[in-house]
């Protein structure tokens, strides 16, 4: 089986920095791609940031400009810095991960979630 450990969510007042990490730990044969999705109260999940293991990366147009998200493939994490942030980033964020299971092939992963809390 996979896991997918969270950490780094917190309390922030707006214009300052949270940085998210996630490692991943199993039976692991490769993973790509890795990505964070968030969930606001009474909202849908959206993508946040997605990365290949090439280091091809997406982000949503609300986060341009103010979010990175990178990753260590040799330790299989991915991190997701965040910059000036807002009030409406404020939601819980989910790490996911594309896992190859040796033995078993391709399954799709969700860490339990972190809140993030901007205040005004």
């Amino acid at each position: 089986q996979v896991q997918l450990v969270e950490s780094g969510g917190g309390l922030v007042q707006a214009g300052g920095s949270l940085r998210l990490s996630c490692a991943a730990s199993g039976s692991i044969f490769s993973i790509n791609p890795m990505g964070w999705y968030r969930q606001a109260p009474g909202k849908q999940r959206e993508l946040v940031a997605r990365i290949t293991s090439s280091g091809y990366t997406n982000y949503a147009d609300s986060v341009k400009g103010r979010f990175t998200i990178s990753r260590d493939n040799a330790k299989n994490t991915v991190y997701l810095q965040m910059n000036s942030l807002k009030p409406e980033d404020t939601a819980v964020y989910y790490c996911n991960a594309n896992v190859w299971v040796t033995g078993r092939g391709y399954d799709d992963y969700w860490g339990q979630g972190t809140q993030v809390t901007v205040s005004s």
